[in-house]
């Protein structure tokens, strides 16, 4: 009962904060905003299209801890200790720099107005169209925080060896469903994954594809500590397209993550999964509709947070 209480609770939070973000949040305030981050997004993922996915990454860890409000992008101070030491961030969470330099660019056409909070939605939906996924309206009007969790980073952010059961209840306890999971996961049709992530699973698992787990461990010792941030596409076939490949690769057993192939391995997800395989145009659509109720976790509207005029550190 418990449960279900805390869930309706996140649940009528999150519509709450919805009705107060608005796609036509800028349209007087900063009219220019979401054609100058659409261009610095488009120029850095054309310069290295591994950016779109490290952008759409920042994004979604940015939401699943204390809300999108930017926290993840905040520097250590002597007052707390920010979310990018935090296990899941460690080394891998990237493209801060990007996010700086849109932010720049922003700052020069409207002071002190669009939030980081924002620039992080926005930025994750035109990485997904520079790489050829689907579009969608985000929703804006969100505020930055000003403080940041590490504990809440460690404990929130889903790991890469959690079996089915654990990532469904990750997600309920944002107030996501089962169906926005695996749309939602099907953002690993792009990006790389560091061995000392997937070594588990090649080595250890018995739901892999022989050829694959002999592909991906003559990048990958077995032996920890041992090649630990060697890299790995996360889907093999289209690594750098945004398509529904990851969804095929899986039913093949090719999923390059425990978390991944556990949504297909004889579950309650393996139907949609094989849908979203067969059919890329069911996939796009919840995966926009996914990402818009991602980013509507509990942002800071009105008069809370403020709008910092640099996304790594307060005012």
């Amino acid at each position: 009962m418990a449960s279900s209480l805390s869930v309706l609770v996140i649940l009528c939070l999150a519509a709450s904060a919805s009705a107060q973000l608005s796609p036509t949040f800028y349209s007087r305030s900063c009219p220019r905003a979401l054609a100058t981050i659409k261009a610095a997004v488009t120029a850095a993922v054309a310069q290295e299209p591994r950016m779109g996915a490290s952008l759409l990454r920042l994004h979604f860890h940015d939401c699943f801890v204390q809300g999108c409000d930017a926290s993840v992008l905040l520097n250590d101070t002597a007052t707390f200790t920010g979310e990018q030491t935090a296990f899941p961030n460690v080394g891998s969470i990237r493209g801060f720099t990007v996010v700086d330099n849109i932010k720049a660019q922003v700052e020069a056409v409207c002071n002190q107005t669009v939030s980081c909070a924002d620039i992080l939605a926005v930025a994750a939906r035109d990485s997904v169209v520079a790489l050829g996924g689907p579009s969608w309206r985000v929703l804006l009007g969100r505020r930055d925080s000003t403080t940041a969790s590490l504990s809440l980073a460690n404990s929130d952010l889903p790991a890469p060896t959690l079996d089915l059961a654990n990532l469904t209840a990750a997600f309920a306890r944002k107030g996501l469903s089962r169906t926005d999971l695996v749309a939602l996961s099907g953002a690993h049709t792009i990006g790389l994954a560091q061995c000392l992530n997937f070594r588990g699973h090649i080595y250890n698992d018995t739901n892999v594809n022989p050829a694959f787990a002999t592909l991906r461990r003559a990048n990958c010792p077995a032996a920890a500590g041992n090649g630990d941030g060697n890299l790995a596409p996360l889907d093999t076939t289209t690594a750098t397209v945004f398509d529904n490949a990851y969804y095929t690769n899986l039913v093949a057993q090719s999923g390059l993550l425990h978390s991944d192939q556990q949504l297909f391995n004889g579950g309650a997800t393996d139907g949609l999964v094989r849908t979203y395989a067969s059919t890329p145009t069911r996939f796009n659509r919840d995966f926009a509709a996914a990402m818009i109720r991602m980013g509507n976790l509990s942002p800071l509207t009105g008069s809370q947070g403020q709008i910092r005029r640099a996304c790594s550190r307060v005012n």
